[in-house]
């Protein structure tokens, strides 16, 4: 476990600001949180016990990313080393307008991409959904991107781990064999936020939301729409804005479980449970 004394030498280390008080905060499930006061302003830290050495620079990278069309406040970012992630902090509020979400999130998405992949655009790229590293490099069609830079990892790392059906390998290459006319209508790469979940979305006291924790990348829109319906974030009022500004392609509703594969394979890697089961059922769904 990472100290607030650990934190506080990081901190000035990293920022040249003198620190006055570290507070550990909620939002860690993955690694830890901490609020730190400075003489420049508070500052959002993350640290983690062992981190993938590319965890933070790729989310660092990835914030930076989804800020360029200026669509959503995304927290600016300070510093971002292989053992911490220091941002501007950004102060919460309550839940605003869901409005303001669905607009914010289409003209994200509209943004668009040059590639499926990550913003890196690198052969050797490497993506992080929560801790768990994936396969990032840019691919010219969705369905390589989705099975070999998702699916199939992922579901390789949950069979290694043993908390998903041993069947799931087969319904891979099943589901990849009709996935292209399962996807609905083509369209280009959109810039994504990847691991969109309502706790991915922080509420500011200014009203506005402010996207955090991205696993960013070019890639089906639809994805952050079925992250948010996975675990209750997609409000009437965020997709009825949404649909006004990017209405979605007939069929969207029917796909959203096929676009929670991806998510829930992350989570039977990395919390087990009932997660591998339902991954095997959403993968089922696909054929």
């Amino acid at each position: 476990m990472t100290t607030a004394e650990q934190v506080d030498a990081r901190v000035e280390e990293l920022t040249g600001a003198r620190v006055a008080e570290v507070t550990r905060i909620g939002g860690g499930d993955i690694g830890e949180a901490w609020r730190v006061d400075t003489d420049g302003g508070p500052l959002f830290v993350k640290t983690h016990r062992h981190p993938p050495p590319t965890l933070f620079p790729t989310e660092a990278a990835g914030l930076r990313w989804l800020a360029e069309p200026g669509a959503l406040p995304v927290p600016a970012v300070v510093a971002a080393t292989r053992d911490a992630l220091v941002l501007d902090w950004v102060e919460p509020g309550p839940p605003g307008d869901g409005a303001t979400l669905g607009r914010g999130l289409a003209a994200l998405h509209r943004a668009g991409a040059s590639a499926f992949g990550g913003p890196a655009r690198k052969a050797d790229a490497v993506g992080h959904i929560g801790a768990v590293a994936v396969p990032d490099a840019p691919t010219a069609d969705r369905v390589t991107f989705l099975v070999e830079r998702r699916w199939r990892p992922l579901a390789w790392k949950a069979l290694t781990e043993e908390v998903v059906d041993p069947a799931v390998e087969h319904l891979v290459d099943a589901a990849a064999a009709v996935l292209d006319e399962r996807l609905g209508p083509e369209e280009p790469p959109a810039r994504v936020h990847g691991d969109l979940w309502a706790g991915n979305v922080l509420w500011g006291s200014d009203g506005r939301p402010w996207l955090v924790d991205p696993a960013a990348h070019g890639g089906l829109r639809e994805t952050d729409l079925a992250m948010l319906d996975l675990f209750g974030g997609l409000t009437d009022a965020t997709l009825a804005a949404y649909q006004e500004a990017f209405p979605l392609p007939e069929g969207w509703r029917s796909r959203l479980r096929l676009q929670q594969v991806t998510p829930l394979l992350v989570h039977a890697v990395l919390f087990g449970g009932r997660y591998g089961a339902q991954a095997t059922d959403a993968l089922r769904s696909v054929l």
